[in-house]
């Protein structure tokens, strides 16, 4: 009787033993697949825009780490079936079907190359290159709602994957390497009042080293396009705001948001509804934003953390409204406004009381005209 609890603790030590082999033999897979291609992933990363972390995330479950049939046989190593655009070789696989159809490369630097093309190339994807290319969720979740995968699970395994093997690290990597390759010239726009869209011609003098002979001073000529004024002013502005990152205005939580975000992966990332996402920034029933924009992942507080805003050039309720976190039906109830209307420049808009008067209302461009003619 006494040898069954040792046989049934030797068994149990003996399974034990052979899963945490196997999973010790899976991270030494992945590994040793980072490790060969992470160099393809970079620069197929500042080819395209396709994000190193995404590639290789893809990569290492489409293959299960490089020993799949497609890529040992096929060099196929992101699963891409054959289209009808698809004039090269191809080799029989089952998948969702059986004996369908899959491309065939000669290496795995065409599988690589070509994959970044099937979704740059695609309208369905392009709203993924909107994204920050450090915003590896956003393209995960994007994959799968463009139908890269019928795995419902595919968005998760993919930002696991990265998570786990820090794959992150070599998109960041791609982006330095980028920077570093490219001469950037910035311009002050507090110092600098540039309006031409006309190219200019900007030397650097390189001084030669102290000598008894010194060597004539070598000059080398760039080109920079001069970005205009307006658009200075509008890129220096959104600047204030960090880049999907998370911060407050007003105590609420807010993200800014650039165009091409999806709404609805925004709303899972923060585990907000879309229908509150929606109604937290009173926006229209959308779900990729069209342009830059700040997004409150909760409600906004009624009142400011200032007594007035002065309003700005072109500026709508609901800027303001976003600007200083508060409610939009607030502002309007305060100032004695109606939704649609828009302030004139300079007036003055209450954020935490009634207004005394009802501030002045822009003129429309096509009122000017008319009251010129």
């Amino acid at each position: 009787m006494t040898k069954l609890p040792k046989l049934i603790t030797t068994i149990i030590f003996f399974i034990s033993f052979l899963s945490i082999s196997h999973a010790q033999s899976d991270k030494q897979r992945i590994d040793a697949y980072i490790t060969q291609y992470k160099t393809l992933a970079i620069a197929e990363m500042q080819r395209t825009g396709v994000p190193a972390s995404i590639t290789l995330a893809q990569g290492i479950l489409e293959t299960a780490g490089g020993q799949s049939d497609l890529a040992s046989v096929a060099n196929n190593h992101f699963g891409i079936k054959c289209k009808s655009d698809w004039n090269g070789d191809f080799m029989l696989h089952d998948d969702d079907a059986k004996n369908e159809r899959f491309r065939k490369y000669a290496t795995v630097e065409e599988s690589y190359k070509d994959h970044s093309d099937f979704l740059k190339a695609r309208p369905g994807y392009a709203f993924l290159f909107k994204l920050d290319p450090t915003d590896y969720e956003g393209w995960a979740k994007g994959l799968k709602k463009a139908g890269y995968a019928t795995n419902p699970n595919y968005a998760q395994s993919i930002i696991k994957m990265i998570v786990e093997n820090n794959l992150q690290d070599y998109s960041m990597l791609a982006l330095k390497q980028s920077d570093k390759n490219e001469e950037e010239i910035l311009v002050n726009t507090n110092a600098v009042q540039l309006t031409s869209t006309q190219p200019i011609e900007v030397v650097s003098i390189q001084q030669p080293e102290p000598s008894t002979n010194p060597k004539p001073i070598v000059i080398s000529a760039i080109t920079m396009q001069v970005m205009p004024k307006a658009e200075m002013k509008k890129k220096a502005k959104a600047q204030q705001y960090p880049i999907n990152t998370l911060f407050t205005i007003n105590e609420a939580k807010v993200i800014y948001a650039e165009a091409g975000s999806s709404l609805l992966a925004l709303a899972n990332n923060y585990n907000v509804t879309l229908k509150k996402l929606i109604e937290f920034n009173d926006l229209e029933e959308t779900d990729i934003l069209s342009t830059n924009q700040l997004i409150f992942i909760e409600k906004k507080p009624r009142k400011g953390t200032k007594d007035i805003h002065i309003v700005e050039e072109n500026e709508t309720i609901r800027d303001i409204a976003q600007k200083e976190g508060i409610q939009l039906s607030v502002i309007l109830e305060y100032n004695s406004l109606k939704k649609g209307m828009r302030p004139a420049n300079g007036e003055r808009i209450y954020l935490k009381s009634s207004s005394p008067n009802s501030p002045k209302l822009a003129v429309s461009t096509e009122l000017k005209s008319t009251s010129n003619m």
